[in-house]
């Protein structure tokens, strides 16, 4: 709001570009959008010609566990592509053009992952359809067709600061935070093994420094909300218990799935639980810190972004460990 004139959609009376001051380029949404223009990359680019020889040389259990773990990927990109929409609207109902503006470039990057693993399935000649690959897992039907578009589309009738904090925790906590990452661990396993797929290893390290920014944006969104009202802090904690559940046997169900007997790629059923379960929750701790805090200061506080790259730095070594 800029004296009576409204830039919000539906109201707009003004712009926010025009207003005294411009943009803020210091707040934290427009950092992250600042940060991603310079970190433009193309999946057309990327080459997967030995990633077809790499997977027509796997055996038929091997391919089953790949083609399932990039099917899980490609159709939550998808997912989460479109579930973002209604968010982009609930910020410009509340006037808020910097991160409007960010959760455009979000949109965009997540359409570009859907796109790279579209390509790869292309790339190993894999083109049938592949439902069957996902549909058994009950536990992830139930989260990207039901509480993640459950969550994110209720802000289209209601983007109620607790709607938007059970958006947030949604997606960029659990499919992002335990599930994506928990799935990056799964792809060292798979690749590292045996030194496979580099093309799949160019595309995950593009998509994780995408998603780090994404994940800080959802820190920061929860914490500007924790801090304008405590009872936020109490729905965070609420939306977490909800769908840790869920989300562990997303993780668990592909190995109940499995008749092969040994998994392929050496992969642990409880060392993959343990690393998801280490994930859920790993960023309360920064939420909860903005209890009582200044919304001003918390509009400019790099600190998610600066939470996400130590946490990179930390799954780096794990990952390096454990292969």
């Amino acid at each position: 709001m800029t004296g009576t004139r409204s830039i919000a959609h539906g109201t707009r009376g003004g712009f926010a570009s025009l207003q005294r001051g411009g943009l803020n380029f210091d707040s934290f949404p427009m950092r992250l959008f600042a940060k991603g223009n310079g970190r433009q990359w193309n999946p057309a680019d990327v080459d997967l010609d030995q990633d077809a020889r790499d997977f027509a040389a796997m055996t038929d259990d091997e391919r089953w566990w790949t083609c399932t773990l990039a099917a899980q990927f490609l159709a939550g990109e998808e997912s989460v592509t479109q579930d973002l929409q209604p968010f982009i609207a609930a910020m410009a109902a509340d006037g808020r053009l910097g991160d409007e503006m960010y959760l455009t470039q979000f949109v965009y990057e997540e359409a570009k992952h859907t796109e790279a693993f579209r390509r790869w399935f292309d790339s190993v000649g894999i083109r049938e359809d592949l439902h069957g690959f996902i549909e058994p897992n009950e536990h992830y039907m139930q989260i990207f067709t039901a509480e993640l578009p459950r969550s994110l589309h209720a802000l289209a009738g209601d983007p109620s600061p607790r709607n938007q904090v059970r958006a947030s925790v949604t997606y960029n906590h659990i499919v992002e935070g335990t599930l994506a990452l928990t799935g990056y661990f799964a792809w060292q396993k798979v690749c590292a093994s045996r030194g496979i797929l580099p093309g799949m290893q160019r595309i995950i390290k593009h998509i994780g420094d995408d998603e780090r920014r994404h994940m800080a944006w959802g820190t920061f969104t929860c914490r500007r909300h924790v801090a304008a009202d405590d009872a936020m802090w109490g729905v965070v904690q609420e939306r977490v218990q909800e769908l840790v559940g869920p989300a562990m046997g997303v993780v668990t169900a592909t190995f109940d799935l499995y008749e092969g007997g040994e998994p392929p790629f050496a992969i642990d059923r409880d060392e993959l639980a343990r690393y998801a379960m280490d994930k859920v929750g790993r960023r309360l701790g920064a939420i909860e810190s903005a209890r009582g805090a200044d919304l001003a200061a918390i509009d400019v506080d790099a600190s998610p972004e600066s939470l996400e790259e130590r946490f990179h730095a930390e799954d780096e070594q794990a990952l390096a460990e454990a292969t």
